[in-house]
């Protein structure tokens, strides 16, 4: 019997040998860039590292005084709103070091470093806020500006920039041959100094939620930067600090686990805790811009308290009914995020007059403000267009003038006048700009000088009435 084959074998060509084989070394090649171009273990020197961070946290002598020198830097700074000076304080500052090394030597088993690191830590931290204290206790600028405020309490975006922040900092450290420009950038973008300079403006003028608002911001800031220097450390394998004494090294392992746990877990509260503050005031910011409409109406401010879950909305113009603020209300209840938020609307036809006291100060004077400003520009606008419109009347008036007919009428009725011109002359205070009618008279030389003057006021009053003009000078050639 002849065997036969399968119809449902399948065979397998060269050219398809060869294309698979193609298609797997392609692969392969797409998976070697892959692992080279994010791969950070091969050129880290690990030794370096832990030496260049254990000696960056020293702080005594030079690196004391570049502190408080930088301090002072940041604190003028914030003072006068400077965005430029405050970058230039925080290049210079060594708060970096210490925080750094406490995220080390926790990843390392390191007790030693970790205490000295914590020790100095807390003196640049103190040195710092009583620089900052004592120059806004004695500095006669203690107006609060934009950078200061923006200094009083974190956000999410502040706890992302100290978490990438702080890998890009020890991922550079790691480098063999330090990226100085990281270094820098990261000192600028994760901002450690201007939150202690704000905690030293704070208690300066009493003003404890700054104070604790800015202590806040810089801890953050710190334990996200502690917290990514760890995490790189362990994935890069940092060789672990040995102890001959086996229990002692126990016990080390044991309390370097517990403070990564103590810092991890708060910080991860803490983020969530912050991303769900942002997303209520983003969601807020949303729902007012793209549901608290009606015509007439216009939303003066609105505020939010994530704590309370409260949504205040001030309106002024045309009063809103009750039923139009029954479905922004029910569509709160289906905004996401915001179902338990109390939403309260504060309109000037409220009857109790609740809307006067809800107004703050700030709010009137904010309005009183803008239409100032609107009013005064308008009006200079209109003084403007007046002035441009008397000048160019007054132009058309001289550019229409009966030459020809005034000086027949003139010869008619003063046969003393010899000649008679007349021109313009164009005259300015450096804010208006004025175009003067000038009539020249040339007497024949018998006319007494009586009759010639008396004869002037005639003329000017007889050519004012003629040519409609309030102004117009008469004179006579010598």
């Amino acid at each position: 019997m002849e065997n036969t084959e399968n119809k449902n074998d399948i065979k397998i060509t060269p050219n398809e040998e060869e294309f698979d084989q193609v298609k797997l070394n392609t692969w392969e090649s797409i998976k070697k860039f892959l692992v080279e171009l994010f791969d950070i273990q091969t050129d880290s020197d690990r030794d370096a590292t832990i030496e260049a961070v254990k000696k960056d946290i020293s702080f005594k002598g030079h690196t004391a005084w570049i502190l408080i020198f930088s301090i002072f830097v940041a604190s003028i700074g914030l003072n006068v709103s400077s965005t430029a000076v405050v970058i230039g304080a925080m290049l210079i500052s060594p708060l970096m070091g210490p925080i750094v090394g406490v995220g080390l030597s926790v990843a390392i088993n390191d007790v030693d470093t970790l205490k000295r690191s914590m020790m100095n830590l807390g003196v640049m931290v103190f040195l710092s806020v009583l620089t900052a204290f004592l120059y806004f206790k004695l500095s006669p600028l203690t107006e609060e500006t934009p950078e200061l405020i923006a200094r009083t309490y974190p956000t999410i975006l502040d706890v992302l920039i100290a978490i990438f922040g702080g890998l890009g900092l020890i991922v550079a450290k790691t480098k063999s041959g330090t990226i100085a420009s990281v270094i820098f950038g990261v000192a600028i973008a994760t901002a450690l100094m201007p939150p202690l300079c704000t905690v030293g403006y704070g208690l300066a003028v009493g003003n404890a939620s700054y104070a604790g608002g800015a202590l806040y911001l810089f801890s953050i800031n710190a334990v996200f930067i502690a917290l990514s220097t760890f995490i790189v450390s362990k994935i890069l394998r940092f060789p672990l600090v040995r102890y001959a004494n086996s229990k002692r090294r126990r016990r080390t392992a044991q309390i370097a686990s517990l403070i990564a746990i103590a810092v991890i877990v708060p910080s991860i509260w803490l983020f969530v805790k912050l991303l769900d503050q942002q997303v209520f005031e983003n969601k807020t910011k949303e729902f007012v811009k793209n549901i608290i409409k009606y015509e007439g109406a216009e939303v003066v401010k609105f505020t939010q308290d994530y704590k309370s879950k409260n949504i205040d909305v001030y309106l002024i113009g045309r009063p809103v009914p009750q039923n139009k603020i029954n479905e922004w209300l029910s569509e709160l209840e289906k905004t996401e995020k915001l179902e338990q938020t109390h939403l309260r609307i504060y309109q000037g036809a409220d009857q109790s007059g609740e809307i006067s006291a809800k107004l703050s100060g700030e709010i009137k004077a904010g309005i009183l403000e803008d239409l100032y400003v609107k009013n005064e520009k308008l009006i200079q606008n209109k003084d403007e267009k007046i002035r441009f419109l008397e000048n160019e009347i007054a132009l058309m008036k001289v550019q229409n003038v009966p030459f020809k007919e005034l000086s027949e009428e003139l010869k008619i009725n003063y046969e003393g006048v010899e000649t008679f011109s007349y021109s313009n002359k164009i005259t300015t205070n450096f804010q208006k700009t004025d175009t003067l009618p000038v009539i020249n008279i040339r007497w024949k030389k018998n006319v007494p000088s009586r009759e010639r003057r008396a004869d002037l006021k005639k003329i000017e009053a007889w050519l004012k009435f003629k040519l409609k003009l309030d102004t117009l000078q008469v004179s006579e050639y010598p």
